[in-house]
């Protein structure tokens, strides 16, 4: 019983760890921008990282990272050593990254470290082809769809500014697809609805699967009618409406950070309750699990990550509150989306491909590429160094057990 009781310890302090080592990821470019000071802004962050608790209830990520090593390969004792050598692994991997000021995934080096104890246990058939696959395919993949979302909302914001028919042309498309996506996704069925309001409105809006793509759609819409009287407004007035927006494009890349990085720690706790046998299987996860990873994530990002913050705010590319806003908008999607699709994608890769995509619109110069090669050579690095220091950590304990 102690043991499972240090891995869950080990699993909500890398939770927290992780919560202040990408802290950056949410906070850097308004605090860049001045939006926000750098105390306001952890707390912004924090207080929408613990609220993705009430939004995200389908747990489709943590789902994921619990299958990453079969089950039948990790009993009892066994079980939890896996575990135990891939959290030790993984903090502290992202301890030395942060300390570095290097923009690390934590998601993947929990992921790599969880693999490689598993590989080392029971060889490589130990571990499940498809959540590696889907992870690893997603180093390049999130910080590209990041980059050409941000790319294609900075076109936008950047035509709002002219004075002439088309700019509101694309406004109206945007929102008649944003409208047309919500009508798609949208769950209406009452059966299905299962919240404790009485109004079937209320039912619907408040739906956790709902809720979320509700004020997705909502942003967006805000944005789409905001950019109908951009081109009225002086470069002055509308640098303080951009700083106004970046409140809520931060808020909700917030919410999209909280939502998929807090779930991977669920996923990790999952299989070690598994393992020890408190639990049959993932569909049975305790309510405090949540509810304890959202917590620590929170309080972690309070604390801050100042050495990354400048490399995410300030040496990719110089950012402006209107490239902030297309930036940290374009995450949220990409973070949104990849959590409905069961895929744990790298929030600090999905911003940093974000900020990237912001800076080409100026020129492909104002991208600081050496720096970026730098941390794509930390991104690939991370699953297998983490994946070999959680193999050798699992051969020691193995010598004491």
């Amino acid at each position: 019983m102690s043991f499972i009781i240090i891995i869950i310890a080990l699993a909500l302090v890398f939770d927290f760890i992780n919560g202040f080592h990408d802290a950056a990821n949410s906070i850097a470019t308004v605090v860049s921008t001045k939006v926000l000071t750098p105390f306001q802004a952890v707390l912004w962050a924090a207080i929408f990282n613990f609220a993705a608790f009430f939004i995200f209830k389908d747990h489709n990520v943590a789902n994921t990272i619990s299958k990453t090593v079969k089950e039948d390969t990790m009993p009892g004792t066994i079980g939890l050593t896996v575990v135990f050598a891939g959290l030790i692994a993984a903090i502290a991997w992202n301890l030395l990254t942060w300390w570095f000021g290097i923009p690390s995934s934590s998601s993947h080096t929990l992921i790599g470290g969880f693999a490689g104890a598993g590989i080392a246990n029971a060889g490589w058939a130990a571990v499940n082809s498809d959540p590696i696959i889907r992870t690893a395919s997603f180093i390049i993949l999130a910080p590209l769809v990041g980059m050409f979302i941000a790319f294609i909302i900075s076109l936008w914001f950047l035509l709002s500014f002219r004075k002439d028919i088309l700019p509101k042309i694309v406004s109206i498309v945007i929102l008649l697809l944003v409208i047309w996506f919500l009508k798609s996704i949208i769950v209406t069925d009452p059966a299905k609805l299962k919240t404790h309001f009485e109004s079937y409105f209320l039912k619907v809006v408040f739906y956790p699967n709902n809720f979320k793509w509700l004020l997705l759609g909502f942003i967006l819409i805000l944005f789409a009618v905001f950019t109908f009287w951009l081109n009225t407004l002086n470069a002055h007035k509308a640098n303080v409406w951009f700083k106004r927006l970046q409140l809520v494009s931060s808020a909700a890349f917030s919410l999209g950070h909280g939502g998929g990085d807090a779930q991977k720690v669920m996923g990790i706790i999952t299989a070690a309750l598994i393992a020890n046998g408190n639990i049959a299987n993932f569909s049975q996860m305790p309510f405090w699990v949540p509810l304890a990873c959202y917590s620590a994530i929170a309080l972690g990002t309070m604390s801050g990550g100042w050495r990354i913050i400048k490399t995410m705010g300030t040496r990719i590319t110089k950012v402006t509150p209107f490239e902030g806003v297309a930036a940290e908008t374009a995450g949220a999607i990409t973070l949104f989306a990849t959590e409905a699709l069961k895929i744990p994608v790298s929030s600090t890769h999905t911003i940093a491909g974000s900020i990237m995509g912001v800076g080409a619109t100026k020129r492909l110069s104002a991208v600081r590429w050496g720096v970026t090669i730098n941390l794509v050579w930390a991104w690939v690095l991370t699953i297998p160094v983490s994946a070999l220091l959680a193999a050798g950590i699992f051969y020691l304990v193995r010598l004491f057990q």
